[in-house]
């Protein structure tokens, strides 16, 4: 297969492989795949030293099957119109395949973040949500947007700001976007959501034994040797849940370079020596490799790439030695790539799954703006009392004495704990949606792999969508 595809040309190369096992008419599947809509805009930046540079900015809705869209805004010199387009089509199905209820979309500047101060991106950011607002591209009920590379906390404080200074209805603006600081009414346990559900996704996966065996591999995570692409957001966190259930991180990687060490990292002792040294190599007792390629080659039982797209290609792919491959970042496999990974039988854990715990919780956020009472606030004092009540029946009909520790399990759900709760149910009930279209369909002998039956899903709701609203039979 040609690897000389534009980024939407390779996620439309997908769609396609997945639209031939549906009955859906040719006109409606192109409306599904097309971007609705997109924009490009310049606007002067005055730098510090009083240099005047022109800044280029994107945002494009994918899909208005469902309101608002949704999507992150990326800091990169390697933002164009292809890379936002396709990332709104990917939020579209990303949204389908876990059934949030949002259409795609996406945003970008081309800048590298760490060659502008601070007040240089608080400036570039202010204007963009100014050209956003201006062209009717942000609102609660229209587009809300949420961190991506090279933005986070802080860039989202500056967009709600400068909305709400500009917003006909102050009282929901606070749900244009999300991603928010907690102190900005953002919601517990979104920084890590991404990571998390990728933890989440991944140990679904591996509990079912039928799909384990024929990879070698044995059920469940503990032990399971990892390398990590990726040291970011979503690398750092989705490592750390991973070693916490007893997996082995043994290789992480980032754009200068790698470690590796066969037992495994502490995470956090890796981040601290980051912090300290302003990279990840050099970690004592480690192995450092200069050419982060390498490191994907690397022999281990998952394969996590949590940077950018276009990372496993047809070059590359012989030389994995991965039985899954989790992508935890967008796009980041490519369909010559994915063919090739098919045949060898190595088991690739899609994007438009595993990626989704960002948007998930963004969605938990946004509902709680709109509501405008923090999740656990009304139920935990009362849920607190009601099982402490019953902890002490419990402990006057059997004699039995709870020590502090196990009292200290007894207590009612706070907003992270709903958060996490709902996450996690999010990520099982969509990967046994996907894995039941992927076994419906090897059943008739196709060859049906989990990328091909997770856009197989999102076709169907997105289509019953657009056939509810009357415009196709």
């Amino acid at each position: 297969m040609a690897e000389k595809l534009s980024f939407f040309e390779k996620v439309n190369t997908d769609f396609d492989r997945a639209a031939r096992f549906t009955d859906y008419p040719r006109g409606l599947l192109d409306q599904i795949k097309i971007c609705n809509s997109s924009c490009h805009f310049t606007f002067p930046l005055k730098r510090d030293d009083g240099t005047i540079e022109t800044i280029h900015g994107w945002r494009a809705e994918h899909s208005h099957h469902k309101l608002p869209t949704k999507g992150g805004i990326r800091y990169s010199t390697l933002v164009d119109e292809d890379e936002i387009v396709a990332l709104a089509a990917l939020m579209t199905y990303k949204c389908a395949v876990v059934d949030v209820p949002f259409g795609g979309a996406k945003g970008g500047v081309q800048v590298d973040r760490n060659q502008y101060s601070p007040s240089e991106l608080e400036r570039i950011t202010r204007r963009y949500t100014y050209e956003l607002i201006q062209k009717n591209y942000i609102g609660p009920g229209v587009d809300v947007p949420a961190p991506d590379f090279g933005t986070g906390e802080t860039e989202m404080a500056w967009i709600f700001d400068t909305y709400a200074t500009m917003a006909p209805d102050k009282l929901n603006a606070l749900a244009c976007v999300t991603g928010k600081p907690i102190e900005q009414n953002g919601i517990h346990g979104r920084k890590e959501a991404t990571g998390r559900g990728v933890f989440y996704g991944l140990e679904e996966v591996c509990s079912i034994a039928e799909d384990m065996k024929p990879l070698g591999l044995t059920v469940g995570l503990q032990d399971k040797t990892v390398v990590m692409q990726g040291f970011g957001k979503v690398g750092y966190h989705a490592a750390k849940f991973l070693m916490e259930a007893d997996a082995r991180v043994i290789g992480i990687t980032e754009r200068n370079g790698g470690i590796y060490h066969p037992q495994g990292f502490d995470i956090e002792k890796v981040a601290m020596h980051r912090e300290e040294t302003g990279s990840i190599c050099g970690y004592p007792n480690a192995e450092s490799i200069e050419n982060p390629n390498d490191g994907l080659e690397w022999e281990c039982d998952i394969l996590v790439p949590a940077a950018l797209e276009n990372q496993l290609t047809a070059e590359n792919a012989p030389r994995i030695r991965a039985a899954i491959i989790a992508e935890a970042a967008n796009g980041p496999t490519t369909p010559a790539a994915d063919a090739i990974f098919q045949e060898r039988g190595i088991m690739i854990i899609p994007d438009t799954y595993l990626n989704a715990g960002g948007v998930t919780v963004s969605y938990f956020e946004w509902l709680r703006n709109l509501s405008h009472v923090q999740f656990g606030r009304l139920g935990k004092r009362f849920e607190d009392i009601t099982q402490n009540t019953m902890v002490r029946a419990i402990e006057k009909a059997s004699g039995y004495k709870f020590s502090d520790e196990e009292r200290a399990l007894v207590h009612g759900a706070d907003e992270e704990d709903l958060v996490n709760s709902g996450l996690q149910d999010t990520m099982i009930r969509a990967y046994h949606e996907l894995r039941e279209t992927r076994m419906q369909y090897r059943s008739r002998n196709t060859d049906m792999n989990c990328r091909t039956a997770a856009f197989i899903n999102a076709i169907h709701k997105i289509a019953e969508s657009y056939m509810q609203l009357g415009i196709f039979p």
